[in-house]
């Protein structure tokens, strides 16, 4: 099991790979994304599926489960997978609603118009007209207003001597952010937050048929809410992303109605969860490694390196899947056409074949080529954008506030699995 850095010895949740211990269990290995140590930390697991069993085999004639870097990201660039049917499962789940007046079609028919959902041609038509708006040339064009965003909202607390990262900078940041490239009046933030929470909830394997009720509901509320703001943009367009994409769609780029619904909802939801994971998972790390914080103290233009290192240590999205459509050999073993694979990005970007002393964590490593927005067609779309929020998010926390000090109390781990990030990141510091 790896080590905790635990100076007063009442944090056993924060991780330290430093001193990792690499032991074998006496036990044949068993990959168990539900078990509460991994959902704490992932890694030791992660390090046995590498070593003892990298093509691994859920459960007989289940899902394989793939952790070795030169697999998983042969597989993600290889055409012989597609995404996993995600909106089919949801439709299933109908059979056990018949006869209680229930079901879950608007949940099922907006999963199948999300991007990560969909395979060639749609996906590549739908990408197409949206990738624009998060090119590297535009994100750069957003950093004084990101800057000036996070600025406001770091500015009331620093007379206070405590704040919770999460809740006070790397929630509310994504949400702004997006909102005003949406164009998102302020009032209605908040909501389409809470909203985009719960629908995150459907990337995980586990949800309960009660949850998918809540989720379907919030979807409903979710579109009707987006469905009236899209018929003010029609009467007057803005300079907002929800504009530019009805104007697409008035052009004959072959855009529908629920497509343009689904894909707000889905940079909503995507667009925060990996920025908020990307920000509190870097400034645990930093937290925990007070030797890398005092080096990007000194040298603030080690930044973009820095949160490139933070993607690869402990990576917002860990998991993905993909369904093969042809037989795909690996190692010694044939994954056959139809059969789902489970791509543990968490693990691939702590490969030693990959990345020299994989455990550390270290500013200075030289590398940009981990898989922790994917690889491939479905690459995330917006990862320009949650890099420059993170790199100005953290680097403005490190400046201002020079005696961060971690809050020794137990933390806590949001319910999910597929992707990782905190519910809460306490911290104190000396007031101006």
């Amino acid at each position: 099991m790896e080590q905790v850095n635990n100076t007063n010895n009442t944090n056993k949740n924060i991780i330290d790979n430093n001193n990792i211990q690499k032991t074998r269990s006496a036990k044949a290995f068993k990959f168990n994304p539900f078990d509460k140590e991994f959902h704490v930390n992932p890694y030791p697991t992660y390090y046995r599926l590498r070593s003892e069993d990298p093509v691994h085999r859920y459960f007989v004639g289940g899902d394989w489960v793939l952790g070795r870097y030169a697999d998983v990201k042969a597989v993600l660039r290889s055409g012989r997978v597609r995404t996993h049917d995600q909106p089919e499962l949801i439709q299933q789940k109908n059979l056990y609603l018949q006869g209680k007046g229930k079901n879950l079609n608007v949940l099922a028919y907006t999963s199948n118009k999300l991007l990560f959902y969909m395979n060639p041609p749609d996906h590549s038509r739908l990408r197409s007209l949206v990738v624009k708006a998060f090119s590297p040339t535009v994100v750069e064009r957003m950093r004084p207003r990101i800057q000036e965003i996070v600025n406001d909202l770091l500015g009331p607390i620093h007379n206070k001597g405590t704040m919770d990262i999460i809740a006070d900078l790397a929630g509310p940041l994504p949400v702004t952010v997006i909102s005003k490239m949406l164009g998102i009046p302020n009032e209605a933030q908040d909501q389409l937050h809470q909203w985009s929470n719960v629908f995150s909830r459907i990337l995980d394997s586990l949800v309960s048929l009660e949850e998918y009720e809540v989720i379907n509901k919030v979807i409903e509320d979710f579109q009707e809410y987006l469905r009236n703001l899209v018929a003010e943009r029609e009467k007057d367009p803005q300079q907002d992303l929800i504009s530019d994409l009805i104007a697409a769609r008035e052009q004959g780029e072959r855009l529908s109605q629920e497509e343009l619904l689904a894909t707000c909802i889905l940079l909503f939801m995507t667009g925060e969860e990996t920025t908020v994971n990307t920000i509190g998972n870097g400034m645990l790390a930093l937290l925990s490694h007070p030797e890398q914080m005092e080096t990007l103290k000194r040298e603030p233009t080690m930044i973009q390196n820095a949160v490139e290192e933070i993607l690869r240590y402990d990576s917002p999205v860990q998991m993905t899947n993909r369904i093969a459509i042809d037989n795909i050999e690996i190692g010694n073993q044939t994954i056959k056409t139809g059969e789902k694979i489970i791509l543990c990005l968490g693990s691939a970007n702590r490969d030693p074949a990959q990345f020299p002393d994989p455990d550390q964590f270290n500013i200075n490593r030289c590398q940009d080529n981990h898989l922790a927005f994917g690889d491939g067609i479905h690459s995330c779309l917006g990862s320009a954008l949650a890099r420059a929020q993170a790199q100005i998010a953290i680097n403005t926390l490190v400046q201002q506030f020079p005696d961060l000090k971690l809050v020794p109390d137990k933390l806590e781990w949001r319910k999910n699995i597929a992707l990782r990030g905190l519910k809460t990141l306490p911290v104190t510091f000396t007031c101006r």
